[in-house]
This record gives structure tokens, C-alpha cells and sequence, in this order.
């Protein structure tokens, strides 16, 4: 159950990327056309931001990709602090994540 909601958001999540990283190759290769100007400031704070974005999709999927690594060797689901069971309900909305809910909320 739980390879199949990875695999979902796996996909949505290189989707979304592919998305990001068009976007910044269309805002540099427009940046070439665009005379300089007061503009500029915009399209610096736009490129950091999907630039941002893009870094936090990669982190992401590489999350997802170890959660199905972590599937194919029989640790998914485990809590790498307490290494009792991570609840079903987190796994569902965190597919990826690697702590219990109470051991999440003792990192804080």
C-alpha cells in the first residue's frame, strides 16, 4: 500500500521539479532579451525563489527514493530514534518520514 502512495507522490514530486527547473531555464533565457533596469530587483527575487523551491523538490524526491529503498529492505515504517512502529496515519500523510510522531515533536 504504502509503495503505491510513494510512487504516486514520486511522481508529482519529479513533475513539480520539471516544472521548476523549466521555469528557471525560461527566466534565464529571457534574462538575456530584458534590458536592465528597474525590473531587475523582480527577477532576482523570482529566480532565488524558484530556485529555492527547486532545492526543496529535490530533497523531496530523494526522501521518497529512500523511503522505497528503505521498503525494498524491510525498515520502512520503522523510527529511527525509539525504532518502534511508525503509526499507519503518519505514514499515510508522510510517506517519507523516518521518526514517530513523538519522537518529531522531542526534535523540536
Amino acid at each position: 500500500m504504502f509503495d503505491k502512495i510513494i510512487d504516486k507522490k514520486l511522481i508529482q514530486a519529479q513533475d513539480q521539479l520539471e516544472y521548476y527547473l523549466d521555469q528557471i531555464k525560461d527566466m534565464a533565457d529571457n534574462a538575456d532579451a530584458k534590458l536592465k533596469g528597474l525590473g531587475d530587483g523582480v527577477g532576482t527575487v523570482e529566480s532565488e525563489r524558484l530556485n529555492n523551491m527547486a532545492t526543496r523538490q529535490r530533497k523531496l524526491v530523494q526522501h521518497l527514493h529512500n523511503a522505497k529503498l528503505r521498503i525494498q529492505n524491510d525498515a520502512y515504517g520503522i523510527c529511527r530514534e525509539s525504532g518502534k512502529l511508525i503509526s499507519a496515519e503518519r505514514l499515510k500523510a508522510v510517506p517519507h518520514a523516518t521518526l514517530s510522531i513523538e519522537a518529531k515533536q522531542k526534535s523540536r
